[in-house]
C-alpha cells in the first residue's frame, strides 16, 4: 500500500486565524511546531509530528459518540495527560472525562472543544 500516514486535516472555520493561535497556544500543534523530542519543522505550514498508533474510523451517522451536528472529532494522542488537562483547565478551557472511556487496553480519554466547538478528544495510550 503506498499510504504513509496522514498528510493534514482541513476544515472550514468561521475564523481560521484566531483557531490556528487557540490550536498553538492550547495543543502546541499546527504549522510550525514540532511534538516533544522531534525536529523543528521544515517551514511555517508544517507541524513535525511523533509517529504512533493512529485509528482512521467512519461513525455511524447516528453515534451518540460526539455531537450530532458535528462531521468529525479530532483525536490527539498525548503523552502526561494530567498536565495536559492542569494546563488547560488553568487556561479556562473546558474539559470532559468518563472513567467509562478509558480502560488498560485502550488507555485514557478526555475532551475538550475549541473556540468554534468543534470537538477534540485527547487520548493517552496505554504504557508499552
Amino acid at each position: 500500500m503506498p499510504v504513509l500516514g496522514m498528510g493534514g486535516f482541513f476544515w472550514r472555520a468561521r475564523n481560521p486565524d484566531v483557531l490556528s493561535i487557540w490550536y498553538k497556544e492550547h495543543l502546541g500543534i499546527g504549522g510550525g511546531c514540532a511534538a516533544e523530542g522531534e525536529p523543528e519543522p521544515p517551514n511555517e505550514w508544517v507541524w513535525q509530528v511523533r509517529g504512533g498508533p493512529m485509528v482512521f474510523a467512519p461513525f455511524k451517522a447516528d453515534t451518540d459518540y460526539f455531537a450530532p451536528d458535528k462531521q468529525f472529532m479530532l483525536n490527539l494522542r498525548v503523552r502526561d495527560l494530567d498536565g495536559m488537562l492542569t494546563r488547560l483547565n488553568a487556561s479556562g478551557i473546558r474539559i470532559m472525562t468518563n472513567d467509562a472511556w478509558d480502560t488498560p487496553e485502550t488507555g485514557r480519554f478526555a475532551r475538550i472543544h475549541d473556540p468554534e466547538g468543534n470537538p477534540i478528544e485527547l487520548w493517552e495510550p496505554p504504557a508499552a
